[in-house]
Parts: structure tokens; C-alpha cells; sequence
């Protein structure tokens, strides 16, 4: 049996993201299809928000097919915050109208309504904004990630590279959370949002070394990349140690050199969700919004993406937040 809405006007089509080829941003369109519905040990979820990743640029041009092929027609995104509409069989924990954060592994988080397993799903803390709640889980579990896989200590100097994106922007508080130093690589629009969360603001551009060496004359202990373009060899050629480099982004250099790379959807959990979550209730943390799009406007999302200058992150706002 579904524990979901009882109502004869309940609508049984809802508005999703689709494309069924490979190819640029136009091949997305927002189409009517079947609402989804809870199917044991899962929880059907009325999405508010949905962030976005690069990431998901290259799986819908076709760059990622060779590893993760796609069927099509397909749905996107995997990021979601929103409210429990249906509990199916053998799910605990989760009733109708509770408010969640959580992920889905079938890329179809752009959309009104998405099915999830239970497991992916937690409580959105009282006072966590719906856009911040969205962005937790790639761009909050790879920074959770990839600090934990340099294990800072404290006092230690630590650079991390696209410290305004998406992940470099939560990496840089979770570092300063744990005690570091932290020199944040950007642009200058961003070096009083970097200062303002404990960072401190070195430019990227030519002479980047000079400046990087001049911040740090005892040496950096750790890089962070999450841009690529060259910042793993700039690591090595600072003396950073190759056990202490990780990249997000430069995977072709993480190979050929020996650093390590990272996944956060290989190691996210409810309860690494819950604690990023709970940081942004106490202040502790925050997710800079570079905008939101209403899900119509997936296409200019994706635009605004592209361009790898947004501070945080681009999301997608689905349904009412009150």
C-alpha cells in the first residue's frame, strides 16, 4: 500500500526535464510526463529545488558515454530539496509533508516530482534556505571529500583552486571548520566574499606562483583543485606533496602524475547530507546562490554554468517554498 495525498483532483502528469539525443543545451525541453510513484522502500519527493553541475554538461553532450551511457529519452540532475508527497511499503522515518534533502542516481531530479529510495533522503533542518538544502549533495559531498582526503591539520596552509565555485566555495569554510589556513584562488570580484568566510584571497592570472609563494614563504601543505587548467603541475612545482594534491577536474593530469582525484557521489551518505545541513543551521556554513532559473528555463541555466564564473552554485526553483 502508497501512504500518499488523498485527493480526486491529484494531477497524474507533472513537468520534467528531458532530452533524447546527445548535444548542446537546446536539446533540453520541460515536457508533461507520468507522475512518478513510490514504489516499496522508496519515497516520492515534490521537488522545491534542484542545483546543477557541470557535470551534468558532459553527460548530455555525450562526453561521459563511453563510462555512464545514457537511455534515451532521459531526465537529468541529481541534486533535490522538497516534500515528502508519498511513502511507499517498508519505508520508516519519512512521513507525507516532512521536508528532505537528498539525491537521486537516476538522473531525474529536474523535475516536479521524483521517486527516491529511502536511503537518500534526510531531514532538511528548520532554517536551511531550499536553495542551499539543493546544493549538498555533488557539490557538498566532493568538498567533504576532498578535504577529508588531505587531512588537514591545523595551522597548515592550505590552497584550493575555483575556491568561488560550486565546491571550492564550501571546501574553503570546511578547511577553516578544521583549523587550516586557507589561501582561496579567484578572481578579484571574489576576495571579499573569500575574506568574509575566513580565506584569504590570492588571484589566479600570471605570476600566480610568485603570488602563492609570497602568501605562504613556509611552503603549502595541500592543494585543493576543483578547476583544472594546469593547477596540479603548478602544485608540484611548488613543492606541494603529490599525496596532498586532489583534483575534481584535471583527471588526465591526476593520472599521469599520481595525485588523487575524487568522487563525492561515491562516498555520499544521509548523514554526511545531515551534517552539512546542520552546519548551515548554525552558521557554521553557507552555500553562496549565483541565481535561480524557474525549471522553463533549464536552457539559460545551463548557459549561466558554462561559463565557470558563477560564486556558487546555479539552481533550478521547482515548486513553492512555502
Amino acid at each position: 500500500m502508497v501512504r500518499a495525498r488523498a485527493s480526486g483532483q491529484e494531477r497524474r502528469v507533472s513537468r520534467a526535464v528531458r532530452f533524447d539525443h546527445y548535444g548542446p543545451v537546446e536539446v533540453l525541453d520541460v515536457v508533461d510526463v507520468s507522475r512518478p510513484t513510490p514504489d516499496r522502500g522508496r519515497v516520492l519527493v515534490e521537488v522545491v529545488a534542484s542545483a546543477i553541475n557541470p557535470g551534468e554538461i558532459s553527460i548530455r553532450e555525450g562526453a561521459m558515454h563511453e563510462r555512464s551511457p545514457t537511455s534515451f529519452p532521459s531526465g537529468q540532475g541529481s541534486d533535490l530539496a522538497g516534500r515528502v508527497a508519498g511513502v511507499g511499503d517498508e519505508v520508516a522515518g519519512f512521513e507525507v509533508g516532512d521536508e528532505v534533502i537528498g539525491w537521486t542516481d537516476e538522473r531525474a531530479a529536474q523535475a516536479e516530482y521524483v521517486s527516491v529510495p529511502a536511503g537518500q533522503l534526510t531531514a532538511r533542518p528548520a532554517g536551511v534556505p531550499w536553495e542551499q538544502a539543493a546544493s549538498l549533495y555533488v557539490a557538498g559531498c566532493t568538498a567533504y571529500a576532498m578535504v577529508d582526503a588531505v587531512a588537514p591539520r591545523s595551522g597548515e596552509t592550505v590552497a584550493v583552486a575555483g575556491a568561488a565555485g560550486g565546491v571550492g566555495s564550501i571546501a574553503v569554510q570546511l578547511l577553516r571548520a578544521r583549523g587550516a589556513r586557507v589561501l582561496g584562488i579567484a578572481g578579484p570580484s571574489n576576495d571579499d566574499w573569500l575574506a568574509s568566510v575566513g580565506a584569504e584571497p590570492v588571484n589566479y592570472g600570471d605570476e600566480l606562483a610568485d603570488r602563492l609563494q609570497d602568501a605562504a614563504p613556509e611552503g603549502i601543505a595541500a592543494l585543493l583543485d576543483a578547476y583544472g587548467g594546469g593547477y596540479v603541475e603548478q602544485a608540484i612545482d611548488l613543492g606541494v606533496p603529490l599525496g596532498r594534491i586532489v583534483t575534481i577536474a584535471d583527471f588526465e593530469a591526476a593520472e599521469r602524475l599520481g595525485v588523487r582525484t575524487v568522487f563525492g557521489h561515491a562516498v555520499a551518505t544521509p548523514s554526511m547530507l545531515a551534517e552539512l545541513a546542520e552546519m548551515i543551521a548554525r552558521g557554521e556554513l553557507t552555500i553562496p546562490i549565483a541565481a535561480t532559473y524557474p525549471l522553463e528555463d533549464v536552457r539559460a541555466a545551463y548557459d549561466r554554468v558554462a561559463e565557470r564564473h558563477t560564486r556558487g552554485k546555479i539552481v533550478l526553483r521547482v515548486g513553492q517554498s512555502g
